[in-house]
């Protein structure tokens, strides 16, 4: 599974650390930036190349983080095919993945530590999306939605 990982300086110690233990958990990591700590970097510059690589089918899955989390998860859905949602606790990483079939999870870099976002991570990236009626439903609703924006 290859997995794109993106932040701003909000986010960037939290990102070296992902990539790392990602690496080390023998992912092929593709990382979007920021690639150095700059406190003027603004999250959609690396955000939402990293969304239109997961909604293109670059990439299997996203991590988003910046400071709060919040303006990642707001970039990201602005691109078709993204379902992305801020992740604070396991339920929620995995049910957001086996229900939504969300494909970027955002964090907080100064909200999570850097521990408990590795559980998250790995939860996320081992869930699997149910593929029930229900589900295809309900996403498929918000699919509509995506296509008649315009």
């Amino acid at each position: 599974m290859r997995i794109g990982v993106a932040s701003d300086h909000g986010g960037f110690d939290l990102k070296v650390k992902l990539v790392a233990l990602l690496k080390t958990a023998g992912y092929e990591v593709k990382d979007f930036g920021a690639y150095q700590l700059n406190t003027d970097d603004d999250y959609p510059d690396f955000v939402i190349p990293m969304s239109e690589a997961v909604a293109n089918g670059e990439i299997s899955r996203g991590v988003a983080i910046c400071g709060s989390g919040v303006g990642a998860c707001i970039a990201a859905n602005k691109i078709a095919g993204v379902r992305s949602a801020l992740i604070t606790d396991s339920f929620s990483a995995r049910q957001g993945v086996e229900d939504d079939n969300m494909n970027i999870m955002c964090l907080g870099g100064r909200i999570t530590g850097s521990a408990l976002a590795g559980e998250l991570v790995q939860i996320f990236i081992n869930a699997r999306f149910k593929n029930e009626e229900r589900f295809l439903r309900r996403l498929n609703k918000v699919s509509v939605l995506e296509r008649n924006k315009d």
